[in-house]
């Protein structure tokens, strides 16, 4: 082999390495308040992720592990998809994610405005959203911008069962992901 050949061979094994390793996720923002929105999640600017394509509903079960307190929601619209992640206090609970087109509030009864679309129902059993004395560790997070989600509501707070409603205009695919240190539900609703 030439050294020309022998030079370019090592130049194009550079070059795909360095492309196969991409670049790193930015670092995920750190956690608000509990009776304050934590911070936005901010757009990622590197090569946008795909965008999620399941719409079956995603069930985890949880036997082991003791009521969770849901300390924040935090929102963030990237490229392809908006992102929710739902941080806690004490572990991820069991969880039911699934798209309706009608929903209650826990406890009530009452009808939920989905403002003419659906929700993608985040229903977490067991948890609260609020401390031994009563008072709520989260009320809801603001959506800005247009992509996927049109808003974001709590929907129930109530004998172990916290509910949390995506809006949307459509049914849209979405991916869950469970994520510790800190405990966190990573929601990704395709655009």
């Amino acid at each position: 082999m030439t050294p020309f050949v022998r030079a370019a061979a090592a130049f194009l094994a550079c070059g795909a390495a360095l492309i196969s390793c991409g670049t790193a996720p930015p670092a995920e923002p750190s956690t608000g308040t509990a009776t304050t929105p934590g911070p936005a999640i901010e757009p990622s600017t590197a090569t946008p992720a795909p965008r999620p394509t399941g719409t079956a509903p995603v069930r985890a079960e949880r036997d082991d592990v003791g009521t969770a307190l849901v300390t924040g929601v935090r929102f963030g619209r990237h490229a392809a998809f908006d992102r929710v992640v739902v941080d806690f206090d004490g572990g991820v609970p069991g969880h039911t994610v699934q798209w309706v087109s009608r929903l209650h509030q826990e406890g009530s009864g009452h009808p939920v405005d989905l403002k003419g679309g659906h929700a993608l129902h985040i229903r977490l059993q067991p948890a609260s959203a609020h401390t031994d004395d009563g008072t709520p560790t989260w009320i809801g997070t603001p959506v800005t911008g247009s992509g996927g989600l049109t808003g974001i509501v709590k929907v129930g707070d109530f004998e172990g069962i916290v509910g949390i409603a995506l809006l949307s205009d459509d049914v849209r695919g979405f991916e869950v992901q469970e994520l510790s240190a800190p405990p966190r539900l990573v929601v990704d609703v395709a655009h």
